[in-house]
């Protein structure tokens, strides 16, 4: 077919139908755009093929050639590089709105990035792509070189010596984060649609699905490299979970980093579909349902510094007022720490905590909020345990991370595999150590309860807020005091703060009232010895934000006699920590003041975190 371009020259008698015909052949012999291999044959000059340019997108046309001399200010907005990948040039900035000269100002992706770089919106004039090389290497420096679509480096027209400089050249299509040391192989996230789904259709006019096109809309080679770019980024900057996230006016990506969410995105509004869409397409979701949520895997194989690994994601789709709100939590093997020592344990506390994980029967109990590092603190208690004499079983909901030696099992809520009829399948598996991902309901607590009383040791997880209050919300689930006080062994509550970039932090000599001190939670005798605090600073390590990486707070209930009388006699969650911290329990405050004393994080970590 011939391309509206070509048609367009051929009708302003620009070009014959015989030299249109042989611009087709070698386009479709060598590939490259048709404006560049007419101006590269002598059949029209750069500017007839910029003004058709202009007519054919809609938009409008800058001769690169004539246009005054650009600020220097203005160039340094865009880097080299970009500038390469993309071919484009930054022409001028008025307000928060930069022009932008580009060979296919279509190129949504290409737009996208430049307004990630600058922050500023972007408003595309369409120019032609050897123009924009001759450009770029005006503006950018004698080493740019711009490679053209169809392979071959643009050649500057005014010395006529051969191709525009030496540099590493971008291809048409852009490879997100392509980094000399690291390289991403993108081939497991190309998933099928289920040819054979069928979608229920909605029943009213909001809800309306093309299926065919949200599907097209997905497959767009824009939405593609913008999902790549985003999941790819993700690993690159340590994130722990992805929010894409649609509201009435603006649609946005953010980044959990170090427990911090971080704005690093604001897409065109008209890619939140095909972005949706895309996203369910790799993780197996109908994507035509959009009035109940979903949840779904996303599996993607990297090479980074030569060693392949695999990243999962879990994707949560969630209903809201403008749209679907994605959230895709990254598990990534490498940052799974298995060693109890180097979680943050105090090490009275880890005594305890070994102590009783050791023991052949009981309850082993760890709290707090989602995303407190939980799963990380039970994973490594159960690497420790696991050894070629022992049979341990898993209940989980997802399985996170695979481990030799370990019978894992994934809960299938549809199909009736829930937590509770996995407990009563693994009791005739002849197990010794039972983990369940997490104690949700009477009939699962139960079951653990019985299991732990028959010589196991079981091993979960609750939503509390602190260890304490662990007894009383067992009982508020139906759990009868006696099970508690008879099956508990020993409960641990935790959160994670962001540790201090080891870098880049500094001694804090601002001076901190004594007062204030004991109100955070030290303890006179260090006030008096004298406290060195640290602060962020911020370096290129760390990413200018003065912490890297988190460590955790620890707040560890071993159950003594004193302990389960109290249970028995109804004691409140505020009396028995009162004799869990004469038995020397430390409380998640003070965990966090002594990592403030050993240098570890600040004052305003453990203050949002914890409370007194």
């Amino acid at each position: 077919m011939v391309s509206k371009l070509g048609e367009m020259l051929v009708k302003a008698q620009l070009i014959t139908d015989t030299q249109l015909d042989e611009v087709m052949k070698i386009q479709r012999r060598e590939g490259g755009k048709l404006g560049s291999i007419v101006v590269r044959s002598g059949f029209c000059s750069d500017q007839d093929i910029v003004s058709f340019l202009g007519m054919q997108y809609g938009v409008p046309a800058a001769d690169l050639e004539q246009w005054p001399p650009i600020d220097a200010s203005v160039i340094a907005l865009i880097p080299k590089d970009l500038a390469q990948r993309h071919k484009v040039l930054p022409l001028q900035r008025t307000g928060n709105v930069l022009t932008l000269a580009m060979s296919d100002p279509t190129d949504i992706f290409a737009m996208d990035d430049v307004r990630f770089h600058t922050g500023y919106n972007v408003d595309p004039v369409v120019s032609s792509e050897m123009g924009l090389a001759r450009a770029v290497e005006k503006y950018y420096g004698g080493n740019s070189a711009i490679r053209l679509a169809d392979g071959t480096k643009a050649r500057s027209t005014h010395s006529g010596s051969g191709p525009v400089g030496s540099g590493p050249a971008a291809t048409d299509t852009a490879q997100p984060f392509s980094e000399e040391d690291e390289h991403f192989d993108l081939s497991e996230l190309e998933q099928e649609l289920d040819a054979d789904a069928e979608f229920d259709a909605a029943e009213d006019d909001d809800s309306s699905v093309n299926v065919n096109s949200l599907k097209r809309g997905s497959e767009d080679a824009p939405v593609v490299k913008l999902v790549n770019m985003v999941l790819i980024d993700a690993i690159k900057r340590g994130a722990s979970d992805i929010h894409i996230e649609p509201y009435e006016k603006t649609y946005r990506i953010r980044f959990r980093i170090d427990g911090i969410l971080m704005e690093v995105m604001r897409p065109n509004l008209k890619l939140k579909d095909p972005l949706t869409s895309r996203v369910k397409i790799l993780a197996k979701l109908n994507i035509a349902e959009r009035r109940l949520p979903q949840d779904g895997r996303i599996k993607l194989r990297v090479n980074m510094q030569g060693r392949q690994k695999v990243i999962d994601y879990r994707v949560s789709i969630l209903p809201t007022l403008f749209g679907e709100k994605i959230v895709l939590r990254l598990l990534d093997s490498d940052k799974l720490m298995l060693d109890l020592t180097k979680l943050g344990f105090e090490p009275e506390s880890l005594v305890a905590w070994d102590r009783q994980i050791s023991k052949p029967y009981g309850m082993v109990l760890v709290t707090g909020p989602t995303g407190s590092g939980k799963t990380n603190t039970l994973y490594s208690s159960i690497a420790k345990l696991n050894t070629v004499d022992t049979n341990i079983m898993t209940a989980e909901d997802p399985v996170e991370f695979n481990f030799p030696g370990i019978n894992q099992v994934q809960m299938k809520e549809q199909i009736g595999l829930n937590f509770a009829a996995a407990l009563r399948s693994f009791l005739r598996q002849d197990p010794n150590i039972i983990l369940v991902g997490e104690i949700r309901d009477f009939e699962t607590a139960e079951i653990a309860i019985k299991a732990s009383l028959t010589g196991h040791l079981v091993l979960s997880t609750l939503h509390t807020n602190d260890a304490p209050s662990t007894i009383n919300r067992l009982m508020n689930m139906g759990v009868e005091p006696f099970l508690v006080a008879t099956s508990v062994n020993i409960i641990c509550a935790q959160r994670l703060v962001r540790r201090l970039c080891a870098n880049c932090k500094q001694v804090d000599t601002h001076h901190q009232p004594e007062e204030a001190l004991y109100k955070v939670g030290f303890t006179p005798e260090e006030v008096a010895k004298g406290i060195t605090f640290y602060k962020p600073v911020g370096c290129e390590i760390c990413n200018k934000r003065g912490y890297k990486g988190r460590v955790g707070l620890y707040e560890v209930l071993e159950m003594s006699e004193t302990l389960k009388d109290m249970i028995l006699t109804g004691a409140s969650a505020i009396e028995i920590r009162e004799q869990g911290q004469k038995e020397g329990m430390i409380t998640l405050r003070r965990s966090g003041c002594r990592k403030v004393l050993d240098g570890v994080t600040t004052i305003e970590e453990i203050i949002r975190e914890t409370v007194l």
